[in-house]
């Protein structure tokens, strides 16, 4: 159980940055009794150009061979606490091979975040399988688990199809750097992404990455030379994909099933699994505890468990244990603390997503939220984006589970909510935002959420996502707004699976800026820099709600059948 805590805890330094904690070939390693009778070794392995990354390698008792199990990141996790944690995954039967990107830490070599992990010039990944799976304690047969910056790494990994890789447990996990990385529906994030020095060998390296990143605003050849999406058909390992219904980067999760289980190889398509939960991302999945929000014990999933008997199955050759069973498996969520709701329970399918009917929801006039589309010939909510003094999320993760209605009262934030709901309604599947939009700014962003407002007013966040309006016609090109002239803006917001009780209603939040979570745009235009612009713009935003511009959302509504 320890494991699975540091396991998701190390994960945030892909959004926050984590602490240098790193090792030398020659540095101490922990003692066998602290260990609880797992060896430890720290080595240097050379890649194909020569450059050495850190690896920490845990030892199970007895003289093996065993299988292995890797996990490639950037942050550190020399602290006795992580290292008796992967110590007693080892006691499961396995080598625990712990590796360093190339540059982070102290492994050797310029920071380049995850470009060397695939399939360009340099294969770090691959080189690192071929070499653990060679050496004499080795059975040969590396399996590769991990969470976030893991998760991504292990989707890069499965492009370059090493030999010996012989399955995949992937934790809230990503495809695309441009799409769920380091631009967030074409927002940039350089606050948050120049704590990423912390993990870098040299700080400097990572500085240089961000200015790299710049000169290409758009989705071009550059970012798509890091996007696994686009390489399905190479991936050909048995895979669990483990997803977050309280995490932006559930898009990852779900797409990684999805593309592996409708495009990957022949060999992978029957041997993928997806599980959803109502956790955050990079936190304890082996918890009811989500923010605000607590859910009932049937929340806990057993990963620890059921991550070694998929390990037990591909690289032992056990039988397949039950608890691999089935293929896909859904948390669908509820009103919590209300007698009789429902709700609160897993599901199964054999298939993701699960079929549901995509159904309008209209923004209308003074706040209300509806099926109707609106009659009116001209009706528009309008709010302001000032980028010096946005409204306020205040917080780096995402803060779903949490009451919004602090970020609701202010002042430049604009709310849509139901009549209280006769019958409970359940949501199951993608949620799309289709704004039609004004601004007096060539550039601005728009930010849609979606809460279950209980009988006492709470208004409990779900999901929410941005859109940064240059991109709105695809983050191939940037298409500026001309002032007072409407254009569409169409995002997916998120997935969801929620019973929004009777008694309840349901609530879209329309913003424009939400700070410091969303870092705010200029509003001009003009390239993006790594520090902020001392011309930024306040901007003027309409969401109109009228018969020619009936801004919507189209929503997954499940029957009861």
């Amino acid at each position: 159980m320890r494991f699975c805590v540091v396991l998701l805890l190390v994960c945030v330094g892909l959004v926050w940055g984590a602490p240098a904690v790193g090792w030398t070939a020659e540095g101490p390693a922990a003692a066998v009794d602290e260990l609880g009778g797992v060896r430890e070794e720290l080595t240097m392995v050379p890649m194909r150009d020569g450059v050495k990354l850190a690896v920490a390698l845990y030892f199970p008792k007895g003289d093996g061979p065993w299988p292995v199990l890797m996990e490639q990141r950037y942050a550190g996790a020399r602290d006795l606490g992580s290292r008796k944690a992967f110590a007693e995954l080892a006691r499961g039967g396995y080598v625990v091979a712990l590796a360093n990107f190339r540059g982070s830490q102290t492994s050797e070599g310029v920071w380049q975040g995850y470009r060397a992990l695939g399939w360009g010039e340099l294969k770090d990944g691959y080189d690192l399988v071929e070499w653990l799976a060679k050496q004499s304690w080795s059975t040969g047969k590396v399996g590769t688990f991990g969470s976030s910056q893991a998760g991504f790494a292990q989707n890069f990994l499965a492009v370059t199809r090493p030999p010996h890789l012989a399955a995949q447990y992937m934790i809230d996990t990503g495809l695309s750097l441009y799409h769920e990385g380091y631009r967030i529906g074409g927002t940039t994030r350089p606050e948050r992404f120049k704590g990423m020095d912390a993990v870098c060998r040299v700080g400097a390296h990572n500085r240089a990455l961000l200015e790299e990143w710049l000169q290409h605003p758009t989705y071009d050849d550059y970012w798509k030379a890091e996007d696994c999406s686009l390489h399905f058909d190479k991936m050909n390992v048995p895979c669990v994909s483990i997803g977050s219904w309280f995490d932006f980067m559930n898009v990852g999760s779900i797409d990684s099933y999805i593309g592996r289980k409708g495009r990957g190889d022949v060999l992978s398509r029957p041997n993928q699994s997806l599980v959803i939960g109502p956790w955050l991302h990079g936190r304890f999945k082996e918890t009811n505890v989500t923010n605000e929000m607590t859910f009932p014990e049937n929340a806990k999933f057993p990963m620890t468990r059921h991550m070694l008997a998929w390990f037990d199955h591909h690289l032992k050759g056990k039988p397949r244990a039950e608890i691999l069973e089935p293929e896909v498996r859904y948390y669908v969520m509820g009103a919590l603390g209300e007698p009789g709701a429902l709700g609160n329970e897993w599901r199964t399918a054999t298939d993701w997503p699960v079929p549901a009917k995509l159904t309008p929801l209209y923004l209308q006039a003074e706040g209300r939220l509806g099926a109707e589309a609106p009659v009116a010939d001209s009706s528009a909510t309008t709010f302001k984006a000032d980028p010096l003094h946005p409204a306020e999320i205040p917080t780096r993760a995402f803060p779903g589970g949490i009451d919004a209605r602090k970020f609701e009262a202010q002042a430049e934030v604009r709310t849509f909510t139901t009549e209280v709901l006769e019958q409970p309604v359940e949501w199951t599947g993608k949620v799309t935002a289709e704004l039609f939009v004004t601004s007096d700014c060539p550039d601005t962003d728009f930010i849609v959420r979606v809460t279950d407002v209980y009988p006492d007013g709470r208004s409990m966040l779900l999901i929410d996502y941005v859109r940064r309006a240059r991109y709105r016609e695809g983050y191939e090109k940037e298409v500026f707004l001309k002032p007072g002239e409407v254009a569409p803006v169409t995002f997916d917001v998120g997935w969801i699976s929620q019973i929004f009780a009777k008694g309840h209603r349901i609530r879209v939040t329309v913003a424009s800026t939400g700070a410091p979570f969303y870092e705010p745009n200029p509003n001009t235009g003009e390239p993006f820099t790594l520090d902020f612009p001392t011309n930024a713009r306040v901007a003027t935003n309409s969401v109109r709600h009228e018969r020619a511009h009936a801004s919507r959302l189209l929503v997954p509504v499940k029957s009861g059948e």
